[in-house]
């Protein structure tokens, strides 16, 4: 039986554009790649619920997550399956700030042509800035 990772991400969307974070190179998962906030979902945890939660650990925002997904991958391409749901994020309290710098060295506000030269963590993150940002 393999296993799943249960994963999702926020799009945090605001005037600046949107929320990057340069994930360590000694990071096991996408190491020295530019990735949304989140991380994994935890057993008997509700995605949109750790997705809050992931948001509020991370960057310190209390985020408005309601509803289903915006996107949702399912990648069996790697050595383990991993199960994505990422959500626009448009409404949030607290200024978003690195506070998990043993996991990120970097945040950044991205907004249309600024993201097209990054090292993006997965194709679906291109697939959410391309549509959020409208290029």
């Amino acid at each position: 039986m393999s296993v799943v990772h249960r994963v999702v991400a926020g799009a945090l969307v605001d005037e600046r554009g949107v929320l990057l974070l340069h994930r360590d190179a000694g990071r096991t998962f996408y190491p020295g790649c530019w990735d949304l906030p989140g991380g994994h979902v935890e057993p008997g945890e509700e995605p949109a619920r750790a997705l809050v939660r992931e948001l509020r650990e991370e960057v310190g925002v209390i985020a408005d997550v309601a509803g289903d997904a915006d996107l949702h991958v399912v990648d069996a391409s790697g050595p383990e399956e991993m199960d994505l749901r990422m959500w626009v994020v448009r409404s949030w309290s607290g200024q978003p700030a690195n506070l998990a710098p043993d996991e990120h060295d970097d945040l950044r506000w991205v907004g249309p042509g600024q993201w097209q030269g990054l090292d993006l963590a997965h194709p679906s993150v291109a697939e959410l800035l391309r549509a959020v940002l409208h290029g």
